[in-house]
């Protein structure tokens, strides 16, 4: 029976608790729904709707990569 020791470097358990983290505060934000208390308009609002959206994808793509060297 073969033992495989894992590995894990810090760098990716850091990209996959930045990830979680920026995931966690787009999400927050979204329900959070700061836009109703902005006076700028539509427009400021439509802006931290894709903010928030944008960190989510941001946050994912970190977490990703940081878990795609932990699977090997």
């Amino acid at each position: 029976m073969e033992r495989r020791v894992v590995r894990t470097d810090t760098s990716e358990l850091l990209l996959l608790a930045v990830g979680v983290f920026l995931v966690l505060v787009g999400i927050a934000t979204l329900v959070g729904m700061p836009w109703r208390y902005n006076g700028g308009g539509i427009g400021l609002g439509a802006l931290q709707i894709f903010g928030a959206v944008a960190t989510i994808a941001l946050g994912g793509a970190l977490a990703w990569l940081g878990n795609s060297g932990r699977r090997k």
